[in-house]
């Protein structure tokens, strides 16, 4: 998905008052200096609110009370009865609350019906709903009302629960005396998709770096963390492609997909399922991605017979029904491990001819629908077909490139599209293009929004046709020496921004130098195996 070339995306100057702090701590509303450039101006659905606890995205409505729940070795997580993953999250919690504030609760119980003084209440009520939330407050919103008797949580689904108890850890840690204030927050995201596409396809990362990760993205409300499983060096070394770096890192037990996993590292089911478990307990949603007819050496080395150029080449030869049947079978194969209704089909920056290309476009989207998925693929038919005539439209389309294939003309299309536009979203470590070192944060905390595309091609806020936003790493360099560990450095300098202007705008009402520092205050959230809290 990234050109190889170097590329400088403009910027215009930036500037910002300098970070402050309000008596008592960070809040929301608390700042001696206001929010600087245009981000002010950005659309959102909610404002800071005053004296609002600082949490990383910031709450969209607070409204205070008086006192404040301290927590105590008293106090203990009750949930409703009967719901087996709500008890599971009850233990959770009560296990990440002794590791993030040293305070050993009581063992979790279930709900009476009644608030008793130290519980916190973790409810599910799926009637309940928000004017202004609509849709996006039914699949990941929640209420949670804090007195210092007592804190109740309610959502009409489990990923809002489990956001609201990230909100309250996150008070938690910024707070020595282990208290939470007492008020009333209603929380939602401006947007559906929310997440970090990682490329494993050029780079192996260990299970224990992914395991983090979903960890580390939960803890800032993301919902989509993309894995991009095959991949291969940009260009051939002497143009020969069987000397180039390729992969394909699911490791199979059937003997028909044999020596198709890479042998640098690889994920089999049981530890695949093993993320999933994770992800799904963490509200995270893990899209799988197959990057075909386009970056495809791995498959082409699996089978020689389905490249061009007698094979010697990184694309599928679609004059030849075979390489389809291949990507049809693949998928088949592989599709029982996903729990995610998306599966991502690659389909960009292909060589072919057109009608080939379409041809494959809609074969596999149909056939990952017969598979009961969402189709989704990289935009690229502004340069590979001109236009969208004939192509499938039930396709969700990820608008990575302007030139390739814009917002601008994926509305006119009619399609529904995520932002990762690659001027703005991506890193390639240590490259010379794109984001070398890591996004610029005080650009994206300031003037981006997830409605913001370069060149003139924004669209509205809010637009129903833009399901949300994800980042991209890209490991192009697949020879340079680095370290999933640096990957996480370039990462997590903008962790906290992005969370934040994908789940609530400016909603955190504060200079982009103070943001920082309360994001840094926060860590990365328990459990890390590798990572540990930075």
């Amino acid at each position: 998905m990234t050109e190889n070339e170097k590329f400088q995306p403009s910027r215009r100057t930036l500037t910002t008052g300098l970070a402050a702090l309000a008596a008592g701590g960070l809040t929301a509303g608390g700042l001696a200096v206001p929010l600087s450039g245009s981000a002010a101006a950005l659309p959102s659905r909610a404002r800071a609110a005053e004296g609002a606890p600082f949490v990383v995205p910031a709450l969209q409505r607070w409204e205070a009370g008086e006192g404040e729940f301290r927590l105590t070795s008293a106090s203990r997580v009750v949930v409703s009865r009967g719901n087996a993953r709500l008890r599971k999250l009850a233990r959770t919690l009560t296990a990440e609350l002794e590791e993030l504030t040293g305070v050993r609760l009581r063992a979790p119980g279930t709900d009476n019906g009644r608030a008793d003084e130290g519980e916190i209440r973790l409810l599910l009520d799926d009637s309940d709903s928000h004017p202004e939330g609509g849709e996006r407050y039914r699949e990941e919103g929640s209420r949670t009302a804090v007195t210092a008797r007592h804190v109740t949580v309610t959502a009409p689904a489990y990923a809002g629960v489990f956001h609201a108890t990230r909100s309250l850890l996150q008070i938690l840690v910024r707070d020595e005396r282990r208290a939470v204030p007492a008020g009333t927050a209603e929380d939602w995201p401006d947007y559906a998709r929310r997440g970090l596409m990682l490329d494993v396809g050029r780079r192996f990362f260990t299970p224990e770096f992914l395991r983090d990760y979903i960890r580390a993205l939960s803890w800032f409300k993301f919902n989509d963390f993309q894995i991009h499983l095959n991949d291969n060096e940009i260009k051939a070394p002497d143009g020969d492609w069987s000397k180039a770096q390729s992969a394909f890192r699911l490791a199979s037990d059937d003997p028909a997909w044999s020596g198709l996993a890479a042998r640098d590292g690889s994920y089999d089911r049981a530890t695949w399922d093993g993320f999933e478990d994770l992800a799904e307990a963490h509200a995270v949603r893990l899209t799988p991605e197959f990057d075909a007819p386009a970056h495809s050496r791995a498959f082409v080395k699996f089978r020689p017979d389905i490249g061009l150029d007698g094979g010697n080449s990184d694309h599928l030869d679609l004059a030849k029904e075979a390489s389809t049947a291949f990507m049809r079978e693949l998928f088949t194969h592989f599709v029982p491990w996903f729990r995610s209704p998306v599966v991502h089909y690659g389909a960009d920056e292909y060589g072919g001819p057109v009608e080939q290309y379409r041809g494959y476009f809609n074969a596999l989207a149909a056939h990952l629908r017969d598979l009961g998925k969402r189709p989704a693929a990289w935009g690229s038919l502004s340069e590979l077909g001109g236009t969208a005539e004939g192509f499938d439209k039930d396709v969700r389309i990820y608008s990575w490139n302007n030139g390739w294939y814009g917002p601008t003309a994926i509305k006119k299309d009619g399609y529904e599209f995520v932002n990762i536009n690659d001027a703005t979203l991506y890193i390639v470590p240590y490259a010379d293009y794109y984001h070398g070192q890591g996004l610029d944060g005080r650009y994206l905390y300031e003037e981006w929004a997830p409605h913001v595309f370069p060149d003139g091609q924004s669209v509205e806020p809010f637009d129903p046709s833009l399901h949300g936003s994800l980042f991209a790493v890209w490991n192009d360099l697949v020879h340079h020496p680095y370290t999933e560990r640096d990957v996480h450095t370039m990462v997590n300098k903008t962790l906290g921004v992005l969370a934040q202007k994908m789940w609530s705008g400016d909603a955190a009402g504060l200079a982009y130098d103070a943001f920082q520092q309360g994001v840094d205050g926060l860590g990365l959230g328990p459990g890390l195996e590798l990572l540990g809290k930075e």
